[in-house]
């Protein structure tokens, strides 16, 4: 597998980020215009109207699938990272941090992942901010 950096970690699948994505917005806008194109024939306007919010329907899961695994995945980052923390620390890590530092954070090292767990409370780092500050890549290849 490729080594992950800051410049290199988002996994971009091309037959969904691109192939599905075109398909579906083209179907959607071509259901548009066919709605439009069926507003002064009568007969034709209910197939229009459900075939736009059939699309309309396909749109909402391409962005659902996406995204309820990932706020499961975040989850499970949550859950680990603490744990990590606290074999590291031996303390439970700052309710400060976000579940988006915490994700961020997870690239961190064992080395620098106390410190710059700390920075991310103390400063309220962005979670950009976070992986750039990052020495010692760790690299997460299970992400979806």
């Amino acid at each position: 597998m490729e080594e992950q950096s800051f410049k290199k970690h988002a996994m971009f699948v091309p037959l969904y980020h691109y192939v599905l994505f075109a398909i579906v917005l083209l179907t959607f806008i071509g259901s548009l215009v066919n709605l439009y194109n069926s507003l002064s024939d009568h007969s034709r306007l209910y197939n229009a109207a459900l075939i736009v919010a059939l699309t309309l329907a396909v749109m909402i899961i391409f962005i659902l699938m996406r995204t309820f695994p990932l706020k499961a995945q975040d989850r499970a980052i949550r859950a680990e990272e603490h744990l990590r923390y606290f074999i590291l620390s031996g303390k439970r890590m700052d309710p400060r941090i976000t579940i988006k530092q915490i994700i961020a954070l997870r690239f961190a090292s064992d080395g620098e992942f106390i410190q710059l767990a700390q920075r991310a409370a103390d400063e309220s780092l962005a979670p950009a901010a976070i992986k750039q500050a990052v020495k010692n890549w760790r690299a997460d290849h299970e992400r979806l």
